[in-house]
């Protein structure tokens, strides 16, 4: 019987894996980033990103783009139970990604590196076919506490193609609620072309990643959003932002297609 690969093996190989997977899928989905530059502005940021259907895919493929680009994977966070899973670990290992710990996130902004998150998670990335391209975060403000905390600028990222990849048939997030399903893991069930996800690739829609301007107003004074209201305000200028990113890139989308 052959031994299991070491920790370290394992996450060298989910990390090619993973890479190998999001490169494929720039090609299949033509890929491409407009505002490439606004990620070089600033080092360390906090990108932040409308979340489609029912994953990522778009910010996947940018932490494959630039990897190629300059060898480096911005790191992402991720729910801490893949952490606690030895297969899933392999690829927070591999990866990068951050699941809270403290201590990766600070050896994370001392090398300066690009910090990703999706502050509408599963609510957002699982609703039907009646809800899209539409920023929905809820309450949720602990994307802003971590960039007032660290200093980070805050970079809005959105994606056109994101919500056309599956068909969604259900709000997962609300079925996995009615079922009481453990941890919160969204219950949802979206059509691709071959049939249902996950066992469905994608549509070969033509994704094009926006990314805007870096969003800068709470490094001034970062005691100033101890006050709900002005927290509440920076909000609302990045979902807006993130929001007129996904207006501006459907309807470049739209015209570039007539």
């Amino acid at each position: 019987m052959s031994a299991s690969p070491s920790p370290r093996t394992a996450a060298r190989l989910a990390r090619t894996a993973w890479l190998s997977h999001w490169n494929l899928m720039r090609r299949y989905h033509r890929y491409e980033v407009v505002g490439e530059s606004h990620l070089t502005a600033v080092r360390p940021a906090l990108l932040v990103g409308y979340h489609g259907r029912p994953i990522a895919h778009d910010l996947c493929m940018l932490q494959a783009y630039l990897h190629e680009r300059t060898g480096d994977i911005p790191r992402a966070f991720i729910h801490e139970g893949f952490a606690h899973n030895a297969v899933l670990r392999a690829v927070v290992d591999g990866v990068g990604f951050l699941t809270g710990d403290e201590a990766s996130l600070a050896a994370s902004l001392d090398r300066g590196e690009l910090l990703m998150v999706t502050p509408g998670g599963t609510r957002e990335g699982c609703r039907s076919a009646r809800h899209r391209y539409a920023v929905d975060w809820g309450s949720r403000r602990g994307y802003l506490k971590l960039a007032i905390r660290h200093g980070l600028p805050i970079i809005p990222a959105a994606a056109s193609g994101v919500d056309d990849m599956y068909l969604g048939l259900n709000d997962g997030d609300a079925w996995s609620r009615r079922l009481r399903v453990p941890h919160k893991v969204p219950v949802w069930l979206g059509l691709g072309p071959l049939g249902l996800w996950p066992l469905s690739p994608p549509f070969p829609v033509k994704v094009t990643q926006h990314l805007g301007a870096p969003i800068t107003a709470h490094l001034a004074d970062p005691q100033r959003y101890r006050d709900p209201a002005a927290l509440d305000a920076l909000h609302h200028e990045v979902t807006a932002a993130v929001q007129r990113l996904l207006d501006g890139a459907r309807g470049r989308t739209a015209e570039a297609a007539r």
